[in-house]
């Protein structure tokens, strides 16, 4: 439970969204808790308390919202800012690694015992790993039973429930009603295609975003057009295509999938790929009080950091992009997708051209360095990279300790710090890198003034700064600035 109750309050009485996704009001005479910007008549002060997670205000004995459904708002900020134990836990809860793991895995992934990690995420949030999985599993169960006709059994099965009765149960803690109740609600005719509505906070600057991923998509892998994105997903149970149609308050994600398993797992990167859970106000809070950036913020509000739905992917994009073009970049991927990507055969795959899903480490481990279209120092440089990440040696996925990350990168022949910073900014999302080693980003600070001194101003958003200064780069050159990374 959350101590600060009369900032927690204050937000409520507002119906502020930026809250929402960061704590959650119980109503103890209504037995419901709601996200802060819940349109109801607000509570009286004496009758709410709140919670850090969803899985505390289930734990305490509260049921979802169904006027707010607060099980649908962004994820917190806090955790891409933070990047601590708890941050990175988070992370992997969101990616399924209990599900798939365990509480053991989690804890062995983070590098501490059981008992300290159970120990650590209840007291940061007031609910367990398992609680926080199990209301991951609900929401998930919630999507397929509202979007498809399968079977309950099914449902539960593929949400990442033990059993048919812990899937009844969880439902009716959650939402307050039993699964065939919460179906016969239902309004849309459902399909067999996933349809999920992501949450977003406004502003939301998603044409750029849209512009940046389609400057760098990958054929056969990505399509992207202004209205829409779309790709093949590689997932822990199988491959998977998603369409992404972006609106000011939100996106709509299509998703057709291999197993039903892995459609939490999809929704969660897809936000992380679209930077869903940032919070532009805060952002635009730091970077619009500089001089420099103030107009660039002004210009383009609610500016997103584009993330991954793969880090290994991200990994060869930077290397591949080092010192060329962002045409001879896709080019060069395109190449590597077809050669050494896996086929898929999705009807919404076929909608959009898409053939493979992306490389895998260990398909490109015992490449020919001398046949990979690149100059021989960076083709062995990524064959190092894969070799390491397919062996276990280097994390890129969800929850990895960034600071260990980028001493790993640096340490392997042929990555340097641009390369290294670009990784970590966009496999992590992490907030708050300044590449201050890039050409552009260089010149951009150099011709006004800027000293490292002023850069640190910009903290913990300096990554969303890296991004304002490329764009102010490329509209300061006659053409697109080629080494603007891919």
């Amino acid at each position: 439970m959350i101590e600060d109750h009369e900032r927690c309050y204050r937000a409520v009485k507002s119906r502020d969204p930026r809250f929402d996704g960061v704590f959650y009001t119980g109503v103890r005479t209504t037995g419901i808790y709601c996200r802060p910007s819940c349109p109801a008549i607000t509570p009286q002060q004496r009758n709410v308390q709140f919670f850090a997670s969803a899985a505390a205000a289930q734990d305490a004995g509260f049921r979802a919202c169904r006027r707010c459904r607060p099980d649908t708002t962004p994820g917190s900020p806090e955790w891409n800012v933070r990047a601590d134990a708890v941050a990175r836990a988070m992370l992997l809860i969101g990616d399924g690694v209990v599900e798939r793991e365990g509480v053991d895995g989690l804890a062995s992934r983070l590098g501490f015992s059981t008992r300290h990690v159970n120990r650590m995420v209840t007291d940061e949030l007031g609910a367990g790993p398992l609680a926080l999985a199990r209301s991951r599993r609900s929401q998930s169960a919630r999507v397929l039973i509202e979007t498809t006709d399968m079977q309950m059994a099914d449902i539960a099965f593929a949400a990442g429930f033990a059993s048919i009765r812990q899937f009844n149960d969880s439902i009716r803690l959650v939402y307050a009603m039993s699964p065939t109740e919460m179906r016969g609600r239902r309004r849309a005719k459902p399909s067999g295609r996933l349809t999920v509505r992501l949450a977003v906070r406004q502003p939301f600057a998603w044409s750029g975003l849209l512009a940046f991923l389609g400057d760098r998509a990958i054929a056969g892998v990505e399509h992207v057009t202004g209205e829409f994105y779309a790709r093949v997903l590689r997932l822990p149970h199988g491959l998977g295509v998603v369409r992404l149609t972006p609106h000011d308050d939100r996106v709509d994600a299509e998703l057709e999938l291999d197993d039903l398993r892995d459609a939490a797992v999809a929704v969660e990167r897809c936000r992380r790929l679209l930077d869903l859970d940032a919070d532009p106000i805060a952002i635009g809070e730091v970077l619009g009080h500089d001089p420099l950036l103030g107009p660039l913020v002004q210009e383009v509000p609610g500016q997103r950091l584009p993330g991954q739905v793969d880090g290994f992917e991200v990994a060869v994009r930077a290397i591949v992009g080092q010192q060329v073009s962002v045409a001879g970049a896709r080019t060069i991927l395109g190449r590597f997708a077809s050669t050494y990507g896996t086929p898929v055969s999705f009807d919404l795959a076929a909608e959009h051209g898409l053939t493979h899903a992306f490389a895998t480490a260990e398909s490109m481990v015992d490449a020919d360095d001398a046949a990979l279209s690149m100059p021989r120092s960076r083709a062995q440089a990524l064959i190092g990279i894969a070799h390491s990440v397919a062996a276990g040696e280097l994390d890129l996925g969800p929850g990895a300790d960034r600071e260990d990350t980028h001493k790993q990168l640096l340490a392997h022949r042929g990555i340097g710090p641009w390369t290294a910073d670009y990784i970590v900014m966009r496999a992590f999302g992490h907030p708050d890198v300044m590449i201050e080693t890039d050409l552009y980003i260089r010149r951009m600070l150099d011709r006004h003034g800027v000293d490292a001194a002023r850069t640190t101003t910009w903290q913990p958003w300096r990554s969303y700064a890296a991004l304002h200064l490329w764009r102010l780069a490329a509209q300061n050159e006659s053409a697109q600035p080629e080494r603007i990374p891919s």
